[in-house]
């Protein structure tokens, strides 16, 4: 049983670390940029937060997997119509799109980043934030047994 709350710990150390990261990039560094008209400053911040954020969501995703599997057994069990697989579904959903948003991030909008190019890269950011917002409140609830609302 240690096994299962030293992983616990580190997701919910991992989640701290990236939704409260994302929460301050979102809530005060961001409608700052965007005013003053400074990708500089999204930047920035970006590069530093990615030393700790990067590894903090990888160590999400493996924790994640591993506490899954710890709770549901094999992936099959994962997609069943319990709260708790449910919940799992969310999670996976979360990932799949921050995924997608980091990818076309990274890969289309980071590269033409500009001053006027700014808001585009700012919904990447607000709904990466909503996600990782997301992640915390779903993962609260399998304490509880999930969320009531997704059971059939």
């Amino acid at each position: 049983m240690s096994d299962y709350y030293i992983a616990l710990s580190l997701h919910v150390l991992g989640a701290t670390i990236w939704a409260g990261g994302h929460l301050v990039l979102a809530v005060t560094i961001l409608p700052d940029a965007l005013r003053k008209k400074r990708a500089a400053t999204v930047s920035e911040f970006e590069r530093r937060f990615e030393r700790i954020g990067l590894p903090a969501l990888a160590v999400q995703i493996l924790t994640g997997l591993w506490l899954a599997e710890n709770l549901l057994g094999s992936p099959d069990n994962w997609f069943g119509s319990s709260g708790i697989a449910r919940t799992v579904q969310v999670k996976l959903g979360l990932l799949a799109i921050t995924a997608a948003l980091a990818i076309h991030a990274r890969f289309r909008v980071i590269p033409k980043l500009t001053d006027d190019t700014l808001p585009t890269l700012a919904w990447h950011i607000r709904i990466v934030t909503l996600a990782a917002v997301g992640f915390v409140l779903a993962g609260a609830s399998i304490r509880f047994g999930g969320y009531p609302v997704f059971e059939r």
